[in-house]
């Protein structure tokens, strides 16, 4: 195997990026990128600490994250399995990437930046839904605002190509591989809609 080992390398396969790559970041919300993240439900978020990096999806029944100010973002951390493993790596490391999406387009707004957790009454209390309220807020420090080419949602046909799932393994079926049928299988699967709806929030 060739490995490539050093940026000048790199940049010699590779070339040059294009001058639209490069204009089209900002370093604050533009009105523009403003619209697009406000219409985003929907994330993945990247982080890295001292355990390694993490990419967790979040999601929410409106805008997944709120405004602050042009350059800050807050997202709520809504009741998930417990792991924390972006939470850890936030409190330990604080750089974070954010990818925004929308269904039905191949555009994904990426945000990069430092990120920190917060306990905060009143902004926990902006996130409040059906009585409840998160438990932290994130609070992230945009460093760079862009859209990412179409390409990859294109060449996968994300939109597109309709349901794909059948006969994949469950949540279930891959917890009770992994405890050699101690958890998991079809009961889990079963009362997993039960289960969400008592704690989406």
């Amino acid at each position: 195997m060739q490995w490539i080992e050093d940026i000048a390398e790199l940049e010699s396969i590779y070339g040059t990026p294009g001058s639209a790559s490069l204009n089209k970041v900002a370093d604050r919300l533009t009105p523009g990128y403003r619209k697009w993240i406000v219409a985003s439900r929907f994330c993945v978020v990247s982080t890295v600490g001292a355990s390694g990096t993490d990419g967790s999806p979040r999601g929410d029944d409106g805008p997944v994250v709120a405004e602050l100010d042009e350059q800050t973002l807050a997202m709520p951390d809504w009741r998930g399995n417990n792991r924390m493993d972006t939470l850890r790596n936030i409190v330990e490391d604080g750089r974070i990437s954010l990818m925004f999406m929308v269904p039905g387009s191949n555009t994904i707004v990426r945000v990069n930046g430092y990120a920190r957790m917060t306990v905060d009454d009143n902004l926990r209390a902006r996130f409040q839904f059906k009585g409840r309220q998160p438990r932290s807020v994130i609070v992230i420090r945009i460093g760079e605002v862009y859209t990412q080419c179409a390409r990859a949602p294109m060449r996968a046909r994300l939109w597109t190509s309709g349901d794909e799932s059948a006969g994949l393994p469950s949540a279930g079926d891959i917890l009770a591989e992994m405890t050699d049928g101690a958890e998991g299988g079809k009961p889990y699967d079963d009362g997993w809609l039960a289960r969400a709806k008592e704690t989406m929030w």
